[in-house]
């Protein structure tokens, strides 16, 4: 079950930082552009040393094909996860993910080739945990990339808790998995707790 309230405006930094802290994260109806509020049960993490690398992205990897950086071009990275056809990701949110970056909250780890931004991901860091939003791809494995080298980041910094709030298919083929809400909510309390830095 999914627990939700309503709003339709930018979300104030300070009140989308508390919902994290609280096991809640926002989207917007992909119609209508309302903000619910989500908290889902069962609750989809990575465990970060069960984190699992195909071998196949393990060569792309070695084969040095992107430049990865953090914090490049968060805007960007935002708007290029919302270019489907029905997204959650609406101007009120794109807005309000931008304070949150600009206040020191919320990253970018960003794929580039030849130059150009190929792919990359965008989440919030709170204490030791990242809450990953979403990620976009250009050119073949550049997210996936990001995704390793995000992981790569909150183990040598000494994060904890890397929430994916739902599973895929996608995320499954890393090492993915669901979690009870009371079991998460109680690993979140202690992550927040630690004192981390992710730039």
């Amino acid at each position: 079950m999914d627990s939700r309230s309503k709003q339709s405006r930018v979300i104030d930094p300070e009140f989308l930082l508390l919902a994290y802290c609280n096991g809640y994260f926002p989207m917007a109806e992909p119609e209508t552009g309302e903000i619910g509020w989500f908290s889902p049960d069962p609750r989809a993490i990575f465990e970060l040393e069960e984190f699992h690398v195909p071998r196949s992205l393990r060569l792309t990897i070695k084969k040095n094909i992107f430049e990865v950086r953090i914090n490049a071009r968060f805007e960007e990275v935002m708007r290029a996860c919302g270019k489907r056809e029905e997204t959650w990701i609406s101007e009120d949110i794109v807005q309000t993910y931008i304070q949150l970056h600009q206040s020191g909250f919320a990253h970018s780890v960003e794929s580039w080739k030849n130059g150009k931004l190929a792919g990359g991901l965008y989440g919030v860091a709170i204490g030791g945990a990242f809450f990953g939003e979403s990620m976009f791809s250009r050119e073949r494995d550049a997210s996936k990339v990001a995704l390793v080298q995000l992981v790569e980041r909150m183990k040598s910094r000494g994060f904890t808790l890397l929430d994916t709030q739902w599973t895929t298919p996608h995320l499954k083929m890393f090492g993915a998995r669901e979690i009870p809400r009371t079991e998460y909510v109680e690993r979140l309390k202690q992550a927040i707790e630690l004192e981390c830095k992710f730039v």
